[in-house]
């Protein structure tokens, strides 16, 4: 391995002789001058991994001598190195996009420590994700061996998530593939807890360890809101929101907001007509069907025929809970940049309104996107990019703009949320049914569906699990892990056409497990 190079510009290189012996012991190349001039030249000549530059030099200052620096490298690490501790000469030299800087007289130990912070600060923080990643991959190995509730299950999801993000900062740690095959274990053992606990959940939603559920967000969170916020209280509904790409969004309002954190877990079908219209309603989708037949539109279960009423279901929840608003209930759906803008310069006004639902459609949107484009699927081909696309998106969004305008608020307060997540299809099951099946790719319903049951959840009494009745022939499957649904016609067709895009509908903890945030402002 090369080693680095490390250039020394100090008027009185002579007294330092015995830390440039100390750094070429340690491994590091060392090349010295006497004067900024001589620097500019070198730096120009020779490439360099990082410059120690005293600031108090005759003839050329470091200040100059790092400006002509930065003309020729502008990457190049640079560590001033002066007598002063004056704040403002900190400051100009912080300005001038100084990396470090060290304050007369230096110690070895000092220029050690600053020479692995800018060289090797990578590798030796990778060699520790190493070490840990594999203590943790062995505890949570053999925690799969116990008897899991959903709490545990929420925390297993949340270390993998942490892993995922921090191997997204360690790209030269080789353990990705490693961690995907963890992740695929984890979510067939997490298949099999639902599958086994589903139905127990969504009759005993009060009972002791049944976690929270789609029903129950407005309850347990927005209307305690409701109850004691004196300004305005916000309800945001992130479509397709998985729990990892909440983490790139919250780290650009930490500046704005307090963050607290809760966690639940959606209904089946992991779908926006069941999961978006039950977060509203505070009712499972055979309830609002029998309650409110006609706001649960007949026909495909897509957004338009299915999730025009969320404003109505609402109101309807808070009705039977008795609640009062000081004014009327407001709703708004951004569906495109052009209306996100005008809501983004527009939510001033909404400053003494007591209660507005505010669904988002753009995340839902990059999913579907990348499944049919393949300029998409280029810029985001894996999970990694797939989380810098959102964090790319959310930083020109009209949605930073209105959580910064909603901080500036008195009083406000923002529930956000989302209604499912979605996970990375790769594994193709083959579905039989009639033609009148549903299309969906991670759950289905109709007449004589049949599918291998390692790769699915059998629904065949709608009503035992509060979904839709839909004919008294009619059931459900439900995808579990990765897998996606393929009929036998054009089969291999559209096992490689879905192959690797991103989906919602099934069981995994990507679209199961999500995020409940509630935002104070800190202004």
């Amino acid at each position: 391995m090369e080693k680095n190079k490390i250039l020394w510009v100090d008027d009185e290189i002579e007294m330092l002789r015995s830390h440039i012996i100390f750094l070429t012991e340690k491994g590091y190349n060392v090349d010295t001058v006497t004067n900024g001039e001589d620097a500019v030249s070198e730096v120009n000549n020779k490439s360099y991994d990082l410059i120690f530059l005293d600031e108090m030099m005759a003839g050329m200052g470091g200040l100059e001598t790092l400006a002509k620096i930065k003309e020729t490298d502008p990457n190049v690490p640079v560590v001033m190195v002066t007598k002063s501790e004056e704040e403002a000469l900190m400051n100009d030299a912080i300005g001038s996009k100084i990396s470090d800087y060290l304050i007369k007289p230096v110690l070895p130990s000092q220029v050690l420590m600053v020479c692995k912070k800018h060289l090797q600060a990578k590798e030796i923080s990778g060699e520790y994700v190493v070490k840990d990643y594999m203590q943790d991959f062995n505890s949570i190995s053999m925690r799969m061996m116990d008897n899991l509730g959903y709490e545990d299950w929420i925390d297993i999801y949340l270390r993998l998530v942490n892993w995922s993000l921090e191997f997204d900062e360690h790209k030269e740690v080789n353990l990705r593939q490693t961690l995907d095959e963890q992740f695929k274990e984890t979510n067939q053992a997490f298949g099999k807890f639902v599958e086994r606990n589903y139905k127990h959940w969504v009759n005993n939603l009060d009972a002791e360890g049944v976690p929270t559920l789609s029903p129950q967000i407005v309850d347990k969170f927005v209307i305690p809101e409701i109850k004691n916020s004196e300004g305005p209280v916000f309800f945001f509904v992130l479509d397709c929101m998985r729990i990892d790409q909440w983490e790139m969004i919250e780290k650009h309002i930490l500046d704005y907001f307090s963050v607290k954190k809760d966690y639940y877990y959606s209904i089946l079908p992991t779908a926006t007509p069941y999961a978006r219209n039950s977060l509203f309603s505070g009712l499972f989708p055979s309830e609002i069907e029998n309650y409110y037949p006609d706001l649960w539109a007949s026909g495909k279960d897509d957004e338009r025929s299915l999730n025009k009423y969320e404003k109505e279901l609402m109101q309807k929840l808070f009705d039977r809970r008795h609640i009062t608003l000081r004014n009327d209930l407001k709703y708004m759906k951004v569906i495109d940049p052009e209306v996100g803008k005008s809501f983004e310069h527009n939510i001033v006004s909404h400053k003494k309104t007591h209660m507005m639902a505010v669904v988002i459609n753009f995340l839902d949107m990059i999913a579907h996107g990348r499944s049919d484009s393949d300029l998409l699927k280029e810029i985001a081909p894996d999970e990694s990019a797939y989380r810098s696309l959102t964090e790319s998106w959310f930083q020109h969004s009209s949605l930073l703009g209105t959580l910064k305008n909603i901080a500036e608020m008195k009083n406000s307060t923002i529930i956000l949320t989302t209604d499912h997540g979605s996970i990375r299809t790769m594994r193709g099951a083959k579905v039989l049914g009639d033609r009148e099946a549903s299309t969906n790719l991670r759950f289905k319903y109709g007449r004589n569906l049949k599918v291998d049951d390692k790769h699915a959840m059998f629904i065949k009494n709608n009503a035992e699990y509060k979904l839709p009745h839909r004919g008294i022939t009619q059931n459900y499957i439900i995808a579990k892990e990765n897998y996606y649904f393929v009929y036998p016609t054009e089969y291999h067709k559209y096992l490689s056409y879905y192959k690797d895009t991103f989906q919602h509908g099934g069981i995994s903890m990507e679209e199961m497990i999500l995020p409940v945030i509630t935002l104070k402002s800190k202004i």
